[in-house]
C-alpha cells in the first residue's frame, strides 16, 4: 500500500482503499461490525488484492466507526446537558451499550444528469451544480437517535424545510454533518425535529458519503424522556421499542412519516 495512504487522515484513507476493495459498488454497509455489498463483485484475475484491500477496508472502517461512536455520545450528552436532563448519559448509554445497533454506510454517487428538463429538481437544485441533477437517495428520515455523516468535496446534501423547499447544504469536507433522527424526536416529546432530506447527484462530479447511524439496542423501550416532561405536560407518542419501529421502517416505503403511526390522537398516514 503506498505510504501517503497511510499518513492521511482516515477518512481519507477509506475513499482510498475503497476504490481498490471493491470498485463497482455504489454502497456498503456495516451493521454493527459486519461489511456487507450490495452486489456481487468480479475480482479477476488479482482476487487476492482485492481480498487484501476488503481486509484494510474493513480494518479501517472499524476504526473510524469506533472514535465516531464516542463523538455520537458526547454529542447526545451535550443535547441532555442543554435540555437540563439527568443524568446526562441518559441518551448517550444507549450508544455505548454493547447491544446497540449500529449501522455503518459508504455511499457512493456517480455524476448523473437528469434527462427530463421539467423536473422540479432543477429549481431547487440548479445553484448546487453546474446542471440539472438527479435524485440520488430519495427524501426520508432517519429511524435511528442520531446520524452523523462526512463526505468529499461534493455538493448533494439537502433538507426540507416546512414551507416545502429544498434547501441545499453548504459541503465542507472537514466537517461531520448531524443529524437528529426519529427516536430522538420521540424522546425530547417533540423539541427536536427528525430532519427530512435526501441526496441529489451532482451532473458532473461523482459524491462519496459515510453515514454512522445511531440505534440503541433492539429491546430498548422509546418513550418521552420523564426527567424532561414538563408537569402537565402530554406525552405525544405511545411507547415502543426500536424493534417494533425498525420492523415498521421495513414495511413502509422510503418517504413515508413512519412516527405518524406512533403518535397519539392521529391517525397512521
Amino acid at each position: 500500500m503506498p505510504r501517503q495512504v497511510l499518513r492521511s487522515p482516515i477518512f481519507q484513507n477509506i475513499l482510498y482503499v475503497q476504490e481498490y476493495a471493491s470498485p463497482q459498488d455504489n454502497s456498503w454497509i456495516i451493521h454493527n461490525s459486519k461489511l456487507a455489498f450490495n452486489h456481487q463483485v468480479h475480482l479477476g484475475y488479482d482476487d487476492e488484492i482485492h481480498l487484501l484491500y476488503r481486509l484494510i477496508l474493513m480494518s479501517l472502517v472499524n476504526e473510524y466507526v469506533k472514535e465516531v461512536r464516542k463523538m455520537g455520545c458526547n454529542i447526545l450528552e451535550l443535547m441532555a446537558e442543554g435540555l437540563k436532563i439527568e443524568p446526562k448519559n441518559v441518551l448517550s448509554r444507549m450508544l455505548s451499550d454493547e447491544k446497540a445497533d449500529i449501522v455503518f454506510r459508504l455511499n457512493h454517487y456517480p455524476p448523473c444528469s437528469d434527462s427530463n428538463p421539467d423536473s422540479d429538481l432543477d429549481l431547487n437544485n440548479r445553484s448546487m451544480s453546474h446542471g440539472r441533477t438527479s435524485i440520488g437517495f430519495g427524501e426520508h428520515t432517519d429511524p435511528q437517535l442520531i446520524s452523523i455523516a462526512r463526505s468529499n468535496a461534493t455538493s448533494g446534501f439537502q433538507i426540507y424545510l416546512e414551507d416545502g423547499t429544498w434547501v441545499a447544504v453548504p459541503q465542507d469536507e472537514t466537517s461531520y454533518f448531524i443529524n437528529v433522527d426519529d427516536l430522538l424526536e420521540v424522546m425530547t416529546n417533540g423539541r427536536f425535529k427528525s430532519v427530512r432530506h435526501r441526496v441529489v447527484a451532482d451532473s458532473f462530479k461523482s459524491r462519496v458519503s459515510m453515514i454512522y447511524f445511531g440505534g440503541p439496542p433492539l429491546m430498548e423501550k422509546i418513550s418521552p424522556l420523564d426527567s424532561l416532561m414538563e408537569p402537565d405536560e402530554e406525552s405525544l407518542y405511545n411507547e415502543f421499542t426500536w424493534f417494533e419501529y425498525k420492523s415498521c421502517t421495513y414495511k413502509t416505503r422510503l418517504a413515508d412519516n413512519r412516527l405518524s403511526r406512533f403518535h397519539k390522537h392521529s391517525h397512521p398516514v
